[in-house]
């Protein structure tokens, strides 16, 4: 019986460092929640500068692709036909680990966590009580 409580022990030793190696390398909330910020404010500075490329750059791969394949058209392109309000400020940032949520003055962003960084999956995102949000520009 000495076998299987060697492996439990061992897979119990694997999972705890992975673990651990999963939260340190992602860093601390507060600095997850500054890179989601930063990210957030990249993309409301490209919006209102209407920086479409740069916006481009902040969504997140799913995204951008379904927003070309919606449009029929390249995401620059795509961008401006969407009704993305100025957002303005940031406000309040919320991170679940990869996720996060940005509050805006007059939007809110969702965001999630690549190899790359923070980017945009969602924007143009409207509460609706219980309901899950409306969003203008979304990923699949």
């Amino acid at each position: 019986m000495n076998g299987p409580r060697r492996r439990a022990r061992t897979y119990g030793a694997v999972l705890a460092g992975t673990l651990l190696a999963a939260t340190t390398a992602c860093g601390t909330v507060a600095e997850r929640r500054d890179d989601a910020r930063a990210a957030a404010d990249r993309f409301e500075q490209a919006l209102e500068a209407r920086q479409r490329a740069v916006m481009c750059a902040e969504l997140a791969p799913g995204t951008r692709e379904e927003l070309e394949e919606s449009a029929k058209t390249p995401c620059d392109r795509a961008l401006e036909d969407e009704d993305l309000p100025a957002a303005g400020p940031v406000r309040h940032i919320d991170v679940y680990g990869d996720q996060a949520r940005a509050v805006l003055a007059h939007d809110t962003l969702f965001l999630a966590h690549f190899t790359d960084g923070w980017k945009v999956t969602a924007a143009g995102c409207r509460p609706r009580g219980e309901q899950p949000y409306r969003c203008a520009l979304k990923g699949g």
